[in-house]
């Protein structure tokens, strides 16, 4: 593995130390944007089913390391998706951290998504950026300015577009496979589920919940979440509670870290299907979903589609009804995950893992 630091982001005094070795991957950029003066991480997992795909994410750190250890994170996450969704993709992730105390106009973000862009583009290749969390379809494009591995630019600008509609529909379709699995209906009709998160995409998976004749409860920590609540006639709770609201499905649609020992203590649900990404706090914690009998869909199969609309989408000749179907086979790869779980008697996070591994494996070989 590869580390460049060529514009001393760190700092004497860091809260969080910077890890000695980032486990596993090819290359780490770390940089400080001439621009915008923020530190942007760039982290390559793997290259070894082919160029390495992920979004870029703009978001606020206490430090620069939290940016860095949420990049490794996060890429790690990535080649695991995409190999579990057939694609012929590595894992890669970008990090934009902007500093506790400050607050970003529209020209310093366009500044970051230029710098961001040089980032991308001093790799060669390794690694296509994306949308994330705190970044869009348009912003994609000021990146596209600076280098051409980038996706999901805007329609108009002859891009596939952000892919929220497809994640969402993904997780739809992983829902329906685990209530398949667990109740031996897929139907959501009359299933209490509990939404935590009402963002691009957690917001849209309430609406067709709710179009499907579900019963709603919902929570986010922004204001627009009570709005859309009313909306869709759902029960409000507050965030902190809403894993302990005694429910058929609990479905994580925020940030990661959701599935702490703790929580899963104190859920009353059968199932865990959620957009949000490295749901678990602890990779113990998949144990003790398995011994509550909670069937934890993992994650990163779970919010696949948006990285199958970004890849497939853009390729030529794919239309509409083709993508659709490959992004309800999620569902597909969710109740396998299932299935080999209780065979083998091991946690869904093994049974994932070890689909992703077959294929790296035979990349490898």
């Amino acid at each position: 593995m590869t580390i460049t630091h060529p514009h001393g982001v760190g700092a004497p005094g860091a809260t969080v130390p910077l890890p000695e070795v980032a486990p596993d991957h090819e290359r780490v950029l770390i940089t400080r944007g001439p621009r915008s003066g923020l530190a942007i991480i760039v982290a390559v997992h793997s290259t070894r089913l082919g160029q390495a795909l992920g979004g870029a994410r703009l978001w606020r750190y206490a430090h620069w390391t939290d940016a860095l250890a949420d990049a490794l994170r996060l890429s790690e996450a990535m080649t695991l998706k995409n190999a579990a969704a057939g694609l012929a993709r590595g894992g890669g992730k970008a990090v934009v951290c902007i500093p506790p105390d400050e607050e970003l106009d529209d020209a310093r973000t366009r500044d970051a998504m230029l710098d961001l862009g040089d980032a991308v583009e001093s790799l060669g290749g390794a690694y296509m950026t994306a949308e994330d969390v705190g970044t869009s379809a348009e912003l994609m494009a000021v990146v596209a300015e600076r280098t051409a591995h980038v996706c999901g630019l805007p329609p108009e600008q002859g891009g596939v577009g952000e892919p929220a509609d497809a994640t969402a529909a993904g997780v739809y379709a992983g829902l329906e496979a685990t209530l398949g699995h667990v109740f031996g209906d897929r139907s959501v009709r009359g299933r209490h589920i509990v939404v935590a998160g009402l963002g691009q995409v957690g917001g849209r998976l309430a609406r067709r919940l709710a179009a499907e004749g579900a019963r709603l409860s919902v929570t986010d920590v922004a204001e627009h979440g009570r709005r859309l609540a009313d909306e869709l006639g759902a029960e409000w709770v507050a965030p902190e509670a809403a894993h302990l609201v005694p429910a058929d499905v609990f479905v994580p649609c925020g940030l990661g870290g959701v599935l702490t020992a703790d929580a899963v203590r104190a859920m009353h649900v059968r199932a865990v299907v959620g957009a949000a990404n490295n749901q678990l706090a602890e990779r113990d914690v998949a144990e003790l979903l398995r011994r509550r009998g909670i069937a934890w869909a993992p994650d990163f199969v779970v919010n696949a589609g948006g990285v199958i609309h970004l890849d497939v989408a853009s390729r030529d000749g794919v239309g509409a009804a083709e993508l659709a179907h490959r992004v309800a086979g999620i569902g597909d790869t969710v109740a396998r995950v299932l299935r080999e779980a209780d065979a083998t008697g091991t946690t869904t996070l093994e049974a994932a893992e070890r689909l992703a591994a077959v294929r790296l494996d035979a990349a490898g070989s």
